[in-house]
């Protein structure tokens, strides 16, 4: 069955009713809770700037629950209303006439509004009045003299508030702001491009504020006729961008100015290599960059770099641009409503640059930490909260750039059910550290009490800290025994039960007794004569003093002494002079105080040395003070007396840690009286000592005593420290320079933290030279490193009384410096009709670094066009080929070295000339160029001398080795068994300086018989058909017949071939008369002029050889091949070939220069029976001068 549909029940009106009220009710309860918190600014007070006698008005309106009530404040003082100043209707000051005259009241400071109404008060943001001013000029514009076509650059400087506006004039005329050529920055700077006469003249600037106007002096702009010819000059930054600092939406101009010729491209980047805002960015004039409305991210350091155009030539400069920003809140605090004892905590934080200082305000007025209030600079702490701490809470930042606040409103509930609090409270002292407590229980509700709490904290002093203790209900006394000796405290109690807690109990305060000194002072020695000490000492600190001091007690002797004298001093002075003392000697000097209760703890022994009697010109001690600048650093500060006449060349400092070895000494300037130092352990006892000192003697020495402090600041418990800086970055910013940034934990918002960087070389062995700097910033540059060196990095904070870890190491490397010199040694060979092979050495310098070699070569006609091919190597190349030359021209070559710092100068221009084609090579003897001047010109270049002298040793051990081994295998082959008989030849005329012996034909065939039977044992490098040249140097190939030569016709392999085909190519002949004996059982060598190139060669095998070789000249070589960048190439002189013979095994055939039985060679004949003629050739077709000779070894002369 379907439900029936039934019409909806209306309400009754008595229903109605009761909803309208409860709405009504609902309605109007959380109006009155909003209520409470409205009362807010609708406008604050701005900054103003403003001129003398000018009105002005200041803002403030406020809004909330009626009435509201208006006072101004002045730098935190009520502003007192005259006739001047008076506040409006509205809530707004206003000040008929500014006053700001020195001797008048000045209206100048900071202005706040307070708003009060019956829920509480709220402050306004700070305002700044401030009247116009300008200076005199700081730079003035100075006259100078430029070159027709070259740069000019004028500057003037001027400090006023507001910027002033500056313009330039020019024969007391205003220049344009716009020009082609001309450039007005912002910042007073005057650039002109390409001068020309018209540009002379007198040149002065104008700076213009709100009331005033001022004229710089005129300077004198002369144009000088430039010269016609223009060398080539590198890229120079003549007005490099400076560090700037600028607020929000500020304009900035990072000035950019370089010369060089050509003219250079100036190009910008970021450091962080960042891409820099298009939209906001843009080039003035010739290459400065302009940062409109700057945001926080334009913040970083920027690099111009000038860069000879085609070229990578380039100079740099940079610059760091930071943004300042005014607080901005990131966390606000927001109301609450907590009942009474309870505990309120607000958060809140803020971000900007540099970092805000947090504050908080209670109904306007600013609130200390004390007892139940506790600041933890980004949190606000009320504990046991009574009814007067209803009330509007404000949280406050401000830096440089202004401030802000935010407010929160806390509510105090109020509960009747609760008990009443602890009544009859009293203490009792019961030692120097322990005070008895006492009270009994709350007269309401006593029975539902379920724990009392303890409260106690010093009585003297701000921001002190409240201590706590909870005990249970079984007790009403307790013993505090964690107390400073000779203080006083205060105490309260407060009752618990499960609805809440009381009220507090009445406060009381004791003080504990004394005790004897927890330290003893810290001492400082000095003399003001040979034979005197003056011994000053510091108050102990109250914490350790432990009561009044009433007594010192001051012991000293003679180090090499055991006798002790002692002094007992009143407790209200602090210095003593012992006089008598002996000059020249060390003396060790104690203290001790006491307090009514009895003496503390002595110091260690101090040394000092009483000065010489003799040191009349000496420097006096210099007034030392030390002090902790926190748990691991100590300030130096020093200050020489104004009496001293002895001139002070510098100071030495010492330090050294009780009971350890003196570091030092530490070498300071004259000019310094500020040192820190760093890097010591917590709560040791250092001994730290100072003298000046000059070119005569060292001067009198002070010394003093300091404690580090505890890096922990809680008594009886540790906390634990904390966190290091996280993200440690660096990067090189120059060769001497690091640029560090790191990132700060977040465990805290806005606290003052302090920094100290590590630094030291990688593998330091001597831990006094690490160096240890102090920032509070979050980066910084550490400068005067070495270059090309590689350090390590580490950083700590310190805050309150904490210091954190080192941060995880980082390591990094300064730039190398960019080469001072160029390439030495620089040469050319031609290796090629179209190819030329140059060398060079590093730059001198065992510190340089080169990892690129930039080639600029050109022919005469392309070198004054300035055109110029350019090749580029690695560093650890130092040679290159270069090719496509073209014949007929002479070629200019010069080398540069650079890194990735710059490059260094070029070296000098070597010029080497290609010979055209048709120029006959045959009768071409090389030439030698002496590559220091560069004066005579050339295709040949002398090679390395050294490497030529090893090339020709290693080649005459290897020949003579061979000529060796076969000779032996010779002598002791079937040959050896065949007597012969000496025969002496002399000759005549000596060409290769060897005497030599033939033997009979017939001989001769059977010893070369043997030779083929013993081929194997002769050559085993030999394949059986043919071997390649193993050692890399050639490209030669022979097989069995012999030398296979190239098809090319302009590389020949010259040989020795037989006499008989040497008659018939070579008709013409030039005999010397040669004396010759021939004897049988000799062994006959003879040297041909050709080698086989086929296997058709009536030889067998040939073995070349070659006796001497020419290393005087680098020339073009006939076997050399090309080389490419590694350095290795075949060179050899073909200036002269002194020998080449050959050996065949063959028989003898037609052709062959063995003579048979039937018939002999002609030559063979002719040297049986009187003078051979020695047969030589001088063609004009070739650049070799052959001999071919007949050489005659006795074998008999060779040991068996």
């Amino acid at each position: 069955m379907a439900p029936s549909s039934r019409p909806l029940a209306r309400l009754r009106p008595p229903e109605m009713l009761l909803r309208a009220v409860l709405v009504l009710l609902l309605f109007s309860l959380l109006l009155g809770v909003q209520c409470f918190s409205e009362l807010f600014f609708i406008k604050e007070p701005q900054d103003i700037t403003v001129t003398r006698k000018d009105p002005v008005v200041l803002d403030c309106q406020a809004h909330g629950e009626l009435p509201i009530k208006i006072t101004w404040l002045k730098n935190g003082v009520k502003v007192s209303e005259n006739k001047r100043i008076h506040a409006l209707a509205n809530g707004s000051l206003y000040i008929s006439e500014v006053e700001g005259k020195q001797e008048e009241p000045s209206d100048e400071g900071f202005y706040q509004c307070l708003a009060l109404n019956k829920y509480g008060a709220i402050l306004s943001q700070k305002a700044h009045l401030t009247l116009a001013t300008i200076s005199t000029f700081e730079i003035q514009p100075a006259s100078i003299e430029v070159q027709e076509g070259g740069v000019a650059r004028l500057a003037c400087k001027i400090m006023s508030h507001p910027p002033a506006v500056i313009t330039w004039e020019l024969n007391r005329t205003s220049l344009p702001l716009i020009m082609d050529r001309v450039t007005a920055l912002p910042s007073g700077v005057l650039q002109i491009y390409g001068v020309s006469q018209k540009d002379a003249g007198n040149y002065r600037c104008i700076a213009t504020t709100l009331a005033n106007r001022h004229k710089s002096i005129e300077a004198t702009l002369t144009v000088i006729s430039a010269k016609e010819s223009k060398t080539f000059q590198k890229p120079t930054i003549i007005a490099g961008p400076q560090n700037i600092t600028t607020s929000l939406h500020q304009t900035v101009v990072l000035e950019c100015m370089a010369t060089g010729n050509p003219k250079p491209i100036i190009s910008w980047s970021r450091l962080d290599h960042k891409s820099i805002d298009v939209f906001n960015t843009r080039v003035l004039g010739n290459g400065n960059l302009m940062i409109s409305d700057v945001k926080l991210q334009h913040a970083g350091i920027y690099i111009c770099r000038a860069t000879t155009p085609g070229t990578r030539n380039f100079t740099v400069a940079m610059a760091t641009l930071t943004v300042l920003a005014p607080p901005s809140f990131v966390e606000w605090p927001e109301s609450l409503t907590r009942p009474r004892a309870g505990t309120a905590r607000f958060v809140c934080q803020a971000e900007g640059i540099p970092s805000p200082k947090m504050s908080w305000l209670k109904n306007g007025r600013r609130i200390h930490s004390n007892g139940r209030i506790k600041m933890y600079n980004s949190k606000l702490v009320i504990n046991q909260i009574i009814p007067e701490d209803d009330a509007i809470y404000q949280c406050m930042a401000e830096n440089s750039q202004g401030s802000i606040l935010s407010r929160a409103r806390l509510t105090v509930v109020m509960s009747e059910d609760r008990p009443g609090a602890p009544c009859n409270v009293h203490a009792e002292t019961m030692s120097s550290s322990a005070i008895l407590l006492a009270w009994e229980k709350p007269l309401y509700n006593s029975d539902k009490v379920i724990a009392y709490s303890v409260h106690y904290m010093k009585a003297e002093g701000l921001n002190n800290e409240e201590y706590q203790v909870v005990i249970g209900n079984d007790t009403t006394h307790y013993i505090i025994d964690d107390l400073e000796p000779a203080s006083n405290y205060t105490f309260y109690i407060v009752a618990y039960m499960p609805m809440g807690a009381s009220q507090m109990s009445d406060h009381v305060t004791q003080n504990t007794l004394e005790d004897v000194p927890l330290r003893p002072p810290e001492i400082s020695l000095t003399s003001r004569s040979p034979t005197d000490i003056l011994i000053s000492w510091l108050p102990i600190p109250a914490k350790y003093r432990r009561g009044q001091v009433v007594l010192y007690r001051v012991s000293f002797r003679i180090s090499t002494e055991s006798a002790i004298q002692v002094l007992e001093l009143p407790g209200t002075i602090h210095e003593y002079l012992l006089e008598g003392l002996k000059p020249d000697s060390v003396y060790l000097v104690r203290i001790t105080a006491a307090t009514r209760v009895g003496l503390g703890e002595a110091s260690v022994w101090t040394s000092h040395r009483t000065p010489k009697a003799t040191s009349v010109k000496a420097p006096k001690s210099p007034e030392l003070r030390l002090e902790p600048l926190n748990c691991t650093t100590i300030t130096v500060r020093w200050q020489q007396d104004s009496e001293d006449t002895a001139t002070v060349h510098g100071y030495k400092l010492y330090y050294k840690e009780e009971g350890q070895q003196e570091n030092g000494p530490i070498l300071l300037d004259a000019s310094d009286f500020l040192h820190t130092i760093s890097g010591l352990d917590p709560r040791r006892k250092y001994h730290v000592r100072l003298l000046a000192y000059n070119n005569v003697e060292d001067g009198y020495q002070a010394d003093q005593t300091v404690s580090t402090p505890g890096c922990v600041s809680v008594r009886d418990r540790m906390i634990p420290p904390p966190p290091p800086p996280h993200h440690l970055y660096a990067k090189a910013n120059t060769s001497s320079s690091i640029y560090l940034h790191w990132g700060r934990p977040a465990f805290t918002s806005a606290q003052i933290i302090n920094y100290t960087i590590r630094c030291n070389p990688v593998g330091l062995q001597n831990a006094s030279l690490v160096q240890y700097l102090q920032t509070s910033e979050t980066h910084m540059l550490v400068q005067s490193l070495e270059p090309n060196t590689k350090y390590e990095f580490a950083v700590r904070l310190h805050v309150d009384q904490l210091s954190s870890p080192w941060s995880p190491v980082v390591y990094h490397s300064t730039l190398p410096e960019a080469p001072t010199g160029p390439p030495v040694g620089v040469k050319v060979t031609l290796i090629e009709d179209d190819t030329a092979l140059v060398s060079w050495k590093p730059p001198d310098g065992p510190e340089t670094v080169v990892t690129r070699y930039t080639i600029l070569y050109a022919s005469r006609k392309a070198w004054i066009a300035g055109e110029w091919q350019v090749l580029h190597r690695e560093g650890a190349i130092t040679m290159a080929l270069l090719e496509n030359l073209v014949a007929g021209n002479v070629y200019i070559v010069k080398i540069a070295a650079s890194n990735e710092v710059g490059e260094g100068p070029f070296s000098n221009s070597v010029e080497l000339a290609v010979l055209p084609k048709e120029t006959s090579e045959s009768n071409q003897r090389p030439k030698h160029l002496d590559s220091a001047d560069a004066k005579a010109y050339s295709g040949y270049y002398q090679l390395d001398q050294k490497s030529m002298t090893g090339i020709v040793v290693g080649v005459c051990i290897a020949l003579t080795c061979i000529l060796i081994c076969i000779l032996i295998l010779i002598y002791r082959s079937k040959a050896r068994k065949t007597s012969a008989s000496k025969t002496s030849q002399t000759g005549t005329e000596q060409l290769s300086r060897t005497n030599v012996s033939l033997a009979s034909g017939s001989d001769m065939r059977k010893n070369l018989e043997g030779m083929v039977e013993n081929e194997e044992s002769l050559l085993p490098m030999i394949a059986q058909n043919s071997f390649i040249d193993a050692k890399g140097g050639t490209d030669l190939i022979i097989n069995s017949y012999g030398p296979i030569t190239k098809s090319n016709p302009k590389k020949k392999w010259l040989f020795f071939q037989d006499s008989k085909k040497v008659k018939i190519e070579q008709p013409q002949r030039r005999f010397v008369q040669t004396v010759c004996f021939y004897q049988p059982g000799t062994t006959v060598l003879i040297s041909d002029e050709d080698s086989p190139n086929s296997p058709g060669q009536p030889t067998g095998f040939q073995v070349p050889f070659e006796i001497t070789a020419d290393a005087e000249h680098s020339a073009n070589s006939e076997g050399s091949h090309e080389t490419g960048d590694s350095g290795r190439f075949s060179h050899e002189s073909n200036d002269e070939l002194h020998l080449s013979s050959v050996l065949s095994t063959t028989p003898p055939l037609s052709n062959s220069f063995l003579g048979s039985d039937s018939g002999g060679d002609p030559a063979i004949d002719k040297c049986e029976g009187s003078s051979r003629p020695l047969v030589a050739e001088q063609t004009s077709t070739s650049s070799l001068q052959l001999q071919s000779a007949m050489l005659c070894f006795d074998k008999n002369e060779f040991p068996g």
